[in-house]
């Protein structure tokens, strides 16, 4: 590597005609693969097994699936707790990182705080990715709220969005 002094004479190291991108993190890497079943592969390949403790749906278009890595992450991810989110065609929205477990209404609270359908308080969030899926998920509990559903087969959720009617 060539090394240059400053006006002090004080000796530099530094690289030339070589980029070294910053690396990504585990987070965003996995992020970034865009599909639910991508997601889960590669948590697989770099980590071996991992186990669903959750799969909660908000509306039509959103869910969060949420798994614990069994495998050791020390050096590659803040916490064992990942929260993936999705669209309702798997596509990954958003991916949380966390060391314990979060509740879904604290989720949701932090998301959307302005419901009052929603309460609680997240473990600390470790690290977050989000993709080019995402988008305000408030957006998809308001009433006027986007549903492939008829009326007359909807309810609301609590904190809002759409599901199937029971009858």
């Amino acid at each position: 590597m060539p090394q240059v002094s400053d006006e002090r004479g004080v000796r530099n190291i530094y690289r030339t005609s070589v980029f070294v991108p910053a690396m990504k993190s585990t987070v965003r890497t996995l992020a970034d693969t865009m599909v639910l079943g991508a997601v889960l592969d590669e948590i697989h390949r770099q980590f071996g097994p991992y186990e669903l403790l959750d799969h909660w749906r908000q509306g039509e278009f959103h869910h969060d699936i949420v798994v614990r890595i069994l495998g050791d992450t020390r050096g590659l991810l803040p916490g064992s707790i990942l929260v993936i989110a999705t669209n309702c065609n798997g596509g990954v929205k958003e991916l949380l990182c966390f060391a314990d477990a979060p509740d879904r209404w604290a989720l949701w609270h932090w998301r959307c705080p302005h419901v009052d359908d929603f309460a609680g308080s997240l473990p600390p969030m470790l690290e977050r990715a989000i993709t080019e899926h995402w988008f305000d998920p408030c957006d998809l509990l308001a009433s006027d709220a986007r549903s492939e559903l008829k009326e007359k087969h909807r309810k609301r959720q609590r904190g809002g969005g759409w599901e199937m009617s029971p009858h």
